[in-house]
């Protein structure tokens, strides 16, 4: 084979591999939230949630955890219990999950001849040892698959890989709504468990997590921690290595669902804006990437004095915090900003963050 060959040969199969994770953040380095948050749903790694239905006693932690101990890894998503559930009821269930935006599952060709599988692999960490199950859930037309795996030894990294066969029947619209969610089952309630859907199947509840018998001591043990990184899922019955990105592009990745302004000590500024009543201002927040869909509601700190104008060599602190007014752009939102009283022939403000404590951020999450 010529030189010219072989470099084409090489470029070819390094083209085939890259962009072959379907999993934003799997390795948990973007964590724009916060590293720490005792609330369910998305509370600190962009793009994972945490779902915990119909609890009592449970409460918990979920952190970006630091990594020292896996090559090539420094971050993990881990979930500590801090008060234990006492039992697991027939309608309890807790998750960890991703949704995967529709049309970034097309070349998955669900619904047809050519439907492709899929492989999971990533690694896992628990103070728990045991089995525990996971799944795909197809959401367009509920649908679903599941598998399971086995954690062997208590806080050690274990590597996992689990092929789901295709779906020649489902059909994944080709939208901007939820494709299907990737999901890794803590604990179970009776109603949940089962029923063993190894092929694709109609979603009838008892099918969520399969037929094995599955550990919820994560859930009912104090302290129990449980940690996943290196989440890859890829077209194919084979787990390649995982694939690494730069920090910037996984950040844009996940700033299409989620983007908060944070305090910056240097630069504290939000933007410039217009005022339209000596009570109220309105400013333009650009967006760093076009978002999924336009944000319907602004997340913030909760303390107005966070959040003041700037203009005519003066300062003056908001009265309420900010809050979003309905659009429907996808790369800048009209934030509305009250005060007791603005100099209307000011003109122009300069919106700032004045405080370490405060953020704007705007959510498209699936």
């Amino acid at each position: 084979m010529s030189k010219a060959a072989e470099l084409a040969a090489l470029i070819g199969s390094q083209t085939a591999l890259s962009n072959r994770n379907m999993i934003i953040n799997g390795a948990m380095k973007v964590a724009q939230r916060g590293t720490s948050s005792t609330a369910a749903s998305y509370g600190s790694v962009d793009r994972f949630f945490y779902s915990a239905s119909n609890l009592d006693n449970h409460a918990f932690t979920q952190t970006q955890q630091a990594v020292t101990d896996l090559a090539e890894f420094t971050n993990s998503f881990r979930i500590t219990t801090t008060t234990a559930e006492s039992a697991i009821a027939a309608n309890e269930l807790v998750y960890v999950a991703q949704k995967i935006e529709a049309q970034n599952c097309q070349q998955l060709a669900y619904g047809t001849s050519s439907a492709k599988q899929v492989t999971l692999s990533f690694y896992v960490k628990s103070s728990v040892t045991g089995t525990f199950s996971t799944n795909l859930y197809e959401v367009d037309d509920s649908r679903i698959v599941n598998s399971e795996y086995t954690i062997s030894s208590a806080n050690t990294w274990e590597r996992k890989e689990i092929t789901y066969v295709a779906d020649q029947t489902g059909v994944i619209d080709n939208n901007n709504g939820t494709g299907f969610y990737v999901t890794w089952n803590l604990a179970l309630g009776s109603s949940f468990k089962g029923n063993a859907a190894t092929a694709w199947e109609a979603y009838n509840t008892d099918n969520w997590a399969g037929a094995g018998t599955y550990t919820d001591a994560v859930i009912t043990t104090v302290n129990s921690t449980w940690e996943i990184t290196g989440i890859q899922l890829e077209i194919g019955e084979v787990a390649t290595p995982f694939e690494h990105e730069d920090f910037g592009t996984t950040l844009a990745k996940c700033q299409r669902y989620y983007f908060r302004q944070n305090h910056d000590t240097n630069i504290p500024y939000l933007g410039a804006g217009a005022v339209y009543r000596n009570t109220l201002a309105m400013l333009i927040m650009n967006l760093p990437v076009a978002m999924r869909a336009a944000p319907a509601a602004i997340d913030q700190s909760g303390t107005a004095a966070h959040y003041t104008a700037w203009g005519n060599e003066s300062t003056t602190a908001c009265s309420a915090v900010p809050t979003i007014r309905a659009g429907d752009s996808k790369t800048s939102v009209n934030v509305d900003l009250t005060f007791n009283t603005l100099n209307s022939a000011t003109g122009t403000y300069v919106y700032r963050i004045v405080n370490t404590s405060g953020y704007l951020g705007v959510s498209a999450e699936l």
